[in-house]
């Protein structure tokens, strides 16, 4: 698990026990399996009724990218990998690359110079892999769409297990002394949708956003050097054009 993702649940979780045990309630009250169950997969089902049967095989990776570490090498290195590309193109012509790219583990960036060398009209090339970049962008809008449809979907249900738990306890009035424990459990279950929806599938949601974003960023990035590389443009000029589309804190980062 990407540990930022990790220490982001586990301070969520530990400032909750450390309310609960200031308010004097023991933090083993949340372990009321009825309550798990009902929201967790109650949610996860509402969740699915929202999908395509092709979008539920593609869940395993959306779980994935929500809480490993993102897959994204920083840009400083993606810009020296171009820059030595622009090096010997400029210096040797773009078939020179040939066996430079089949070394390449990035499959975009090896698709992208691939379709340079052979040929391809610049604008069409661009047209594909911008194409490619917007593909990708979509199809990770529906993998955040599904982790905010979960937590849209949690407090809800949470709340219909909390009245459920309520009819429990209209049934049992003729019994007070077990009214108050019966009261707390039906209100557990409304504690355990709004903790599921605010402490994992919201930010799970948001973080498979922040992936995509950097991600998409990174591969615009390489867009603009396999343009570059592709009209022989000079390494300096490379260099400095693609230092001008990152963060300056990336980049006074490395010259640190």
């Amino acid at each position: 698990m990407d540990p930022v993702t990790l220490i982001g649940f586990g301070i969520s979780i530990v400032a909750l026990f450390v309310f609960m045990t200031l308010e004097g309630v023991a933090p083993s009250a949340l372990i009321f399996l009825p309550a798990i169950v009902l929201v967790i997969v109650a949610t996860f089902g509402a969740a699915m009724a929202s999908q395509t049967m092709a979008d539920l095989k593609k869940m395993p990776a959306w779980f994935k990218m929500a809480v490993l570490p993102a897959k994204v090498p920083p840009p400083t290195q993606q810009i020296q990998t171009l820059v030595s590309l622009a090096e010997k193109a400029r210096k040797e012509g773009l078939l020179a690359l040939e066996a430079q790219v089949k070394a390449i583990e990035d499959p975009f960036l090896k698709r992208g110079l691939q379709m340079g060398i052979d040929g391809t009209d610049p604008e069409e090339l661009r047209t594909v892999l911008e194409s490619e970049i917007a593909a990708k962008k979509s199809e990770d809008k529906v993998a955040a769409k599904f982790m905010n449809a979960m937590g849209g979907y949690a407090p809800t249900i949470g709340i219909l297990g909390c009245i459920v738990g309520l009819m429990n306890v209209m049934g049992n009035l003729d019994s007070p002394e077990t009214l108050g424990p019966m009261v707390s459990a039906a209100f557990i279950a409304t504690l355990w949708g709004v903790m599921a929806a605010n402490f994992w599938f919201l930010p799970m949601g948001a973080k498979i956003l922040r992936v995509s974003e950097l991600q998409a960023a990174q591969m615009e990035l390489l867009v603009e050097g396999i343009a570059e590389i592709q009209a022989g443009t000079s390494p300096r000029a490379v260099r400095q054009k693609l230092n001008a589309l990152i963060p300056p804190s990336e980049l006074s980062k490395e010259a640190a």
